[in-house]
């Protein structure tokens, strides 16, 4: 609960400028005290006389509008606020943020705010992915900003990509875990690897398979939040790499077997949540093989790549070992092997046959399953929102085994 909190709320000129009237019933229903600005741009999507009924506060818009007493209203919203929430962020926000441009009341308050500001962008996808608001964004993470990604979809300008608003409950769960500072993870060194990895048959070609490392990164981005220091092993992935972390990549399961292995002495909690290649050509050619009229057929013969969380639970001792199963078929039979024969504390299974589930899809649908057996089956999430709630059951884990 977030009674005797206040979050202001700032509101931008995006077409998902109506969401915002969920964030604040969301955020109310946790007894949270909401305050809104909003940018001229955004009064043209949503009235401010919506988000005063529902926040049962008066809204900012004007910076030069007549004071209804005595305070200078971006300093006194400044010092009010306990946390600051930008949703949704528009680029032109998020750049005027990076320039240290001040020139309305949203962007004075933030500017004049000692409390943290968390930023949920919501945008057209290749104003998104423009390297200006990139640069922009990953300077306000090195100033300690805190972004929520947004999400993968159809977007309201007819494209498809990422630039959606992130979904409601993760925004809220992000704000109550940075105000409430639930460093419940300090102290607790986690090694997490995400992504695919490569195995390399030329210069040119390489055997791969589908994963994009989003549940990964999504586990270790949501774990130093939470206060723990954190390794990221990563295979490749077009993802940034998440604030507050060390991030080490890798291109091969040689490679990352041997990347954990180096900070498995440390570690008390592993998560294996990269989906390694099972085969390696044994034969890598050193030029690019060429398909001339002499080359009909092409057989490569493959070799066993290591087995990382077999290895893993050879060595387990008092760690926390989490592992992850992505199948098409018998879902529940085949996770609960995995769990016995590689000695998890825990497996997150996921049908890959269900839609926004497994490889490049923002949600998942799992089941997450103990050593002793318990199935939980959490509704389709974000793959943030499934990240808190897989360290929360190693949270339990961690302290269970502490104790005994």
């Amino acid at each position: 609960m977030l009674a005797g909190k206040t979050i202001v709320l700032g509101v931008t000129g995006s077409i998902a400028a109506y969401k915002a009237a969920e964030i604040i019933s969301k955020l109310k229903k946790k007894r949270a005290q909401v305050k809104v600005i909003m940018t001229r741009a955004a009064t043209e999507f949503i009235t401010p006389l919506t988000l005063q009924t529902l926040s049962q506060n008066p809204v900012g818009v004007e910076q030069f509008a007549e004071p209804k007493s005595w305070e200078v209203e971006h300093i006194s919203l400044a010092e009010l606020g306990d946390i600051f929430l930008l949703a949704p962020a528009s680029a032109n926000l998020i750049g005027k943020l990076a320039a240290g441009i001040a020139d309305d009341l949203l962007t004075s308050t933030i500017m004049a705010a000692a409390a943290p500001v968390v930023i949920a962008p919501a945008m057209n996808v290749r104003m998104y992915e423009n390297p200006i608001t990139q640069d922009n964004i990953a300077k306000l993470n090195r100033l300690g900003y805190h972004f929520i990604e947004p999400a993968f979809g159809m977007l309201a300008c007819g494209y498809e990509g990422k630039g959606r608003l992130a979904e409601i409950e993760t925004i809220v769960d992000q704000v109550e875990r940075i105000l409430l500072k639930n460093k419940d993870l300090r102290g607790i060194k986690i090694v997490v690897t995400a992504g695919p990895t490569r195995e390399p048959v030329d210069p040119v070609r390489f055997l791969s398979n589908r994963s994009t490392g989003k549940m990964g990164y999504a586990l270790a981005q949501q774990a130093a939040q939470r206060g723990a220091e954190v390794v990221l092993v990563s295979g490749p992935t077009s993802l940034s790499a998440p604030a507050g972390l060390k991030i080490i990549k890798v291109q091969t399961a040689r490679e990352m077997r041997d990347a954990v292995f180096s900070h498995l002495p440390d570690s008390q909690v592993i998560i294996k949540a990269a989906a390694v290649a099972d085969f390696r050509p044994k034969f890598v050619f050193e030029q690019k093989v060429k398909k001339g009229s002499e080359l009909e057929e092409w057989q490569i013969e493959l070799e066993r790549n290591p087995d990382i969380l077999y290895e893993l639970g050879q060595h387990k001792g008092d760690r926390v070992l989490v592992g992850f199963a992505a199948e098409t078929q018998d879902l529940l039979n085949n996770a609960l092997a995995k769990i016995k024969k590689k000695n998890l504390d825990l497996i997150v299974a996921n049908d890959l046959t269900l839609e926004g589930a497994g490889f490049g899809t923002d949600t998942n649908i799992v089941k997450i399953i103990s050593r002793t057996g318990e199935v939980e089956e959490p509704p389709q999430m974000s793959k943030a929102a499934l990240a808190n709630k897989i360290l929360d059951k190693i949270k339990l884990i961690a302290a269970s085994s502490s104790n005994t």
